[in-house]
């Protein structure tokens, strides 16, 4: 059969994505612009909410603490995206709580010093105190990776296909579980399964949100309101909108009178208990929780958690870039934008956020299906949390949305954000066996390995790195639970010894060349600049 002449191909590969109606510097109207950034907020409330409300009362925490810790996180999460998208990166993305540290913060909460506490009130604090410690020292890791141009000369050894392979297989799901291996006492450890896995089963999310959200952004999407395609843009407020009103309506009713315990956790609209316990006025500040107490086993631990939340914020970035009809981040504005998030997480120690930050890769994903790129939309989701932490009572009102809803969600949305990694691919010669075999090994690996990590320690209640150095085992067991530190360790060291010299172009190097230095691209300069003619004090490289 003979081949098809190259002009039958009707798909080049292409610097930036087709169909985007904004890009990271042009804006909607300030209306459209003030209801996609609380669409932003709404989102961003998920991982807010759910990662103290598993971590709080493990820690000893009352209603009152998880109030307070969903409010600071909100708030820091509001500070760190207004720097990321003034100062670091620029790109539009949202920096919020991360899964990643909650391996070393398990192993906190478990240490023998804090768990023998009796007081639960006085065990929280202490706690709390010793996590931030750890998360002070362990963002200097970010800060001086970044600061110091060391992550812009690695990230140059990174190919089309490591970066396809990397976006591609991040899991979030498994993470959240891991919070339950760690667990000393089985029978919570079964609980929290049964819990966290309802909330991505549950009917009432998988049903009617995929159902709702797909037909209205799919096939509804021509219906316009002057000139607006609302059902388009607006697809995940309207759903969310409508199955949090259903759920209200069933609870009120008393469908769930009768249900099983589980069920009335996950599905009512009441039991989240943030709004009564939630202040009316109150404004988080560092050092809230007292002076935070340091140990070097903690600290290490948490370094490992530092790195894959730089690892997975790198994909992050690049796939931001392409959703906001931008050009791949220069290597010295990679860099720039992780040394802002190493900031980021030293703020997260300061004002006693539970956990470190990363990008939001859900937000990433919204990026993509509202078609809306742009840098604004994300600064005044940024301002709805700053204004809703202070403001606890409406704060929680929209926090009290079931996490089902949520679960629902991200199904949508990180597959999205895979899809656009695989993107990345087309800038390598996928005809190449040396391509398809570091390609194949590192989708596997990137998903095998930790699927044996996750699956062991569900059955051991323990990694299996299990010596008696527990920062060791928080090390190793938090390197190799992330999907996408793996299968970016294998990506690149496949890429960089397998016949590197001679397939250069097979790698894709010629595309990426262009986009390694600041003056590569005349497009740069447009994206990238800092505000405020910064960049006579911090010149680009």
């Amino acid at each position: 059969m003979a081949a098809p002449k190259a002009e039958e191909i009707s798909h080049p590969p292409m610097d930036q994505l087709q169909g985007l109606e904004y890009c990271i510097d042009s804006n909607p109207s300030w209306g459209e612009a003030i209801f996609l950034g609380f669409q932003h907020y709404i989102l961003a409330l998920g991982t807010a909410v759910m990662i103290p409300t598993f971590l709080v009362p493990l820690m000893g925490g009352s209603d009152n603490d998880k109030v307070r810790v969903v409010q600071t996180l909100l708030f820091v999460e509001g500070i760190n995206t207004f720097l990321q998208t003034l100062f670091g990166t620029r790109l539009p993305t949202v920096v919020g709580g991360s899964w990643a540290f909650i391996v070393p913060i398990i192993s906190i909460i478990h240490d023998p010093s804090l768990a023998g506490i009796l007081d639960p009130h006085s065990r929280f604090l202490n706690t709390m105190r010793a996590i931030q410690g750890a998360l002070i020292v362990a963002s200097s890791v970010q800060i001086i990776l970044g600061y110091s141009q060391l992550w812009a000369i690695f990230s140059r050894y990174g190919s089309s296909s490591c970066i396809g392979g990397v976006r591609s297989v991040r899991q979030r799901l498994p993470r959240g579980m891991v919070i339950v291996s760690q667990l000393n006492h089985r029978e919570l450890q079964s609980s929290f399964t049964n819990k966290f896995c309802y909330y991505w089963l549950t009917p009432i999310a998988h049903e009617l949100f995929i159902r709702l959200g797909v037909a209205w952004k799919l096939y509804l999407k021509q219906f316009q309101t002057k000139q607006l395609p609302i059902l388009e843009r607006f697809a995940l407020l309207i759903s969310i909108t409508v199955i949090w009103a259903y759920a209200h309506l069933l609870t009120a009713s008393g469908a769930y009178k009768n249900r099983p315990e589980l069920t009335q956790n996950n599905c009512r609209t009441d039991r989240a208990n943030l709004i009564s316990s939630a202040p009316w006025i109150k404004i988080p500040y560092p050092l809230q929780w007292g002076a935070p107490t340091f140990d070097a086993g903690h600290a290490f631990g948490m370094m490992a958690a530092v790195l894959v939340s730089l690892i997975e914020s790198t994909g992050a970035y690049k796939a931001a870039s392409r959703l906001a009809s931008a050009t791949p981040p220069p290597a010295h504005v990679l860099s720039r934008g992780i040394g802002w998030q190493g900031i980021g997480i030293l703020l997260d120690g300061l004002f006693g956020t539970v956990t470190g930050s990363t990008v939001s890769v859900e937000n990433v994903g919204l990026l993509g299906s509202t078609r809306v790129g742009s840098r604004r939309v994300i600064q005044i989701s940024a301002g709805f949390m700053i204004f809703f932490s202070i403001l606890g009572k409406f704060g929680a009102l929209f926090a009290s949305i079931p996490f089902t809803i949520f679960a629902a969600v991200y199904c949508v949305l990180f597959g999205l954000v895979a899809s656009v990694g695989l993107s990345f691919l087309q800038f390598t010669n996928m005809n190449s066996m040396r391509n398809l075999f570091i390609i194949g090994v590192s989708f596997f690996l990137g998903l095998s390995i930790p699927e044996y990590f996750r699956e062991y320690t569900a059955a051991a209640l323990h990694g299996p790195a299990h010596t008696n150095a527990g920062w060791f085992n928080d090390f190793l067991n938090t390197i190799f639970l992330s999907s996408p530190t793996v299968a970016l360790i294998v990506a690149v060291f496949l890429d960089n010894t397998l016949e590197f010299k001679d397939s250069a172009r097979d790698r894709g190097m010629p595309w990426w060349a262009k986009f390694r230095t600041f003056k590569g691209d005349s497009r740069n300069e447009e994206f990238y600049t800092l505000p405020f003619n910064l960049n006579r004090f911090f010149p680009p490289s």
